[in-house]
């Protein structure tokens, strides 16, 4: 063979080397608990081809990745969880694409694959949880020969494995089998979760069955086998809104772990089935965790969103006629809302955009509300803004007023969409904490008068297309007008009496902060509240963020993505490709 040659197959031998996935056993021989005959331990892919043996296949086992580069090693590792009903390990596809897109970032990663079918006599899940169990422990002891930290072990999962990875996140403190050996005086802990569509996680489904109400019901509670004990971590929950394996088990979870004061984060995908959505969420997720190396320093969205180069025309109004205005008080602000047109309009919808302040003040020029308007006038897309009445109305509810300048707001839109070349029937409202609160009476209460007509345009219905409620307040009665002083997390803690959930109300965007003293619990259970209903809501929590999380914010987080995140929804909501 000719030098150059040789050298060639040298390389290529390397590659492949390189690239060759290393398996390791997860048990020593004859030490398995739990060994039934009908089980196998490999992904679908492997076991269907032609000649396998199953008896080679009895024993769980870990798949080594390569090694990540170390330009982007953060010193961290992930193990990959397949679903499959606990029948199967199927995602072979998703495996593939964690494991390529996670040692790109800097992870080492290790696939696990566990025992199934499921076992005959015992929990649908034991044999894996057993597997599982051991599985951690390997990977922690081999923290430091592979080169990453053993207190920064994380799990992505999906379905059934992600039932599997509550049950590691969860109930590490309870022993899933008796010690076989040394390796068992391991801990078996895991440091965080990215968990996709947990399956069986309600009562109503944990023999392994979807939901069979829905996870809906007084007595349908959190399946008793997950112990959330002190070792419990924590997750980012991802699931689609009418997935059959029902979204409210993840919306169970992330209240438990708020009551435990566990950072977590929880996002629900409408109209989506199920499914592993939002890797880039998830991303974000453990970037803003710190499981990726420290963040960068934070930035100002006003700084980043200064520009209105998109607008051609900026067109002033008055919310009421002279004289014609309800409730008038002398100690409030004059109401108006401002057109602001994009040069280039490319979509003949109307966002509505206004600000919080605890009903005490607002400000349409502030973050809040500049940096949307101008990236959605940048995308074409035409922008109203609000100044309510603030600050609260003497002698009435805190929301009376602005309320009503709300409701005429999008009626004067409404009467005036179509002389500007747009849709009447295309309007969506936006606002941020007390601005939240005032969107959802507009969102679910728009058949309910807030005030006696005083011209033509209050013949026009004031319903509304989309909402998007950014860290809404005062929407449960813990916070009905200040912090939630149970952070929602009560049973007690119930929506206010006046959103009417009327046959016009209409889907809606949430964005709140994990860490909000208005809780994160108000856009939750308005979403549980919506999904009962029928209407599939989108809904994102940032873990570790306060109030006002987009103000500053470190690049490559959920909170720095805001603006984009908020204008993919209307985008979505106007089918704007």
């Amino acid at each position: 063979m000719k030098r150059k040659s040789f050298i060639l197959l040298l390389a290529l031998m390397s590659v492949m080397c390189a690239n060759a996935l290393e398996r390791v056993a997860v048990w020593p021989k004859g030490k398995m608990p739990n060994s039934q005959q009908h089980q196998i331990a490999a992904m679908t892919d492997e076991a269907g081809k032609e000649g396998f043996d199953a008896d080679k296949y009895r024993v769980a086992y870990l798949e080594w990745g390569a090694k990540p580069d170390k330009a982007v090693d953060n010193d961290a590792c992930m193990i990959l969880i397949s679903g499959g009903s606990y029948q199967n390990c199927c995602d072979v596809g998703l495996i593939k694409m964690w494991r390529e897109e996670l040692t790109k970032l800097g992870f080492q990663t290790v696939n696990f694959v566990y025992r199934t079918p499921r076992p005959v006599g015992l929990p649908i899940f034991q044999t894996a949880w057993e597997d599982g169990q051991r599985a951690v422990r390997m990977v922690r002891d081999e923290a430091r020969k592979r080169g990453y930290d053993p207190e920064k072990i994380g799990v992505i999962s999906m379905s059934a494995g992600s039932h599997l990875a509550l049950m590691l996140a969860t109930s590490s403190q309870t022993p899933a089998y008796e010690k076989v050996d040394k390796l068992d005086d391991v801990p078996c802990h895991i440091n965080w979760a990215v968990v996709n569509a947990p399956a069986y996680v309600t009562s109503d489904a944990e023999t392994g069955s979807p939901a069979i109400r829905d996870g809906y019901g007084i007595d349908v509670k959190i399946s008793e086998c997950f112990k959330f004990d002190a070792k419990t971590c924590p997750m980012t929950l991802h699931h689609g809104g009418t997935d059959i394996y029902s979204p409210n088990g993840s919306t169970l979870v992330y209240r438990k772990l708020r009551e435990m004061k566990i950072p977590a984060e929880l996002h629900l995908y409408p109209d989506k089935g199920h499914g592993a959505f939002g890797f880039d969420r998830a991303v974000d997720f453990m970037r803003q965790m710190g499981y990726m190396g420290e963040l960068e320093k934070e930035v100002s969205i006003m700084e980043r969103y200064a520009s209105d180069e998109a607008r051609a025309d900026k067109i002033t109004q008055d919310v009421w006629p002279e004289g014609k205005m309800p409730d008038k008080q002398d100690h409030q602000c004059k109401p108006y809302i401002e057109w602001h047109m994009p040069k280039d309009i490319k979509s003949k919808g109307i966002q509505i955009i206004y600000s919080g302040g605890s009903y005490q003040g607002n400000d349409p020029d502030g973050f809040e509300v500049a940096p949307v308007r101008r990236r959605l006038n940048e995308m074409g897309i035409t922008v109203v803004t609000l100044k309510y009445r603030t600050p609260r109305p003497k002698g009435l509810a805190k929301h009376t007023t602005a309320w009503q300048d709300l409701q005429r707001t999008i009626r004067l839109v409404r009467s005036q969409a179509a002389n500007y070349g747009l849709d009447p029937n295309n309007i969506g409202i936006m606002g941020s904490s007390a601005g939240g609160h005032l969107t959802l009476m507009g969102v679910t209460s728009s058949r309910h008068q807030s005030y006696l007509p005083i011209d033509n345009v209050d013949k026009l219905p004031c319903n509304v297309q989309w909402g998007v409620g950014i860290y809404p307040a005062y929407a449960l009665t813990d916070g009905a007008d200040k912090n939630n002083t149970t952070g929602g997390n009560a049973d007690s803690a119930v929506l206010v009496p006046e959103f009417s959930f009327d046959l016009s109300t209409a889907p809606m965007l949430f964005l709140h902060g994990d860490a909000d003293g208005w809780a994160a619990m108000n856009s939750v259970k308005i979403w549980e509240k919506m999904r009962s209903m029928g209407i599939q809501c989108e809904l994102h929590t940032l873990a570790l963020r306060p109030h006002c999380f987009q103000n500053n914010a470190a690049p490559g987080t959920g909170s720095y993505k805001f603006v984009d995140h908020v204008c993919d929804y209307v985008k979505g909501r106007l089918k704007i490709k």
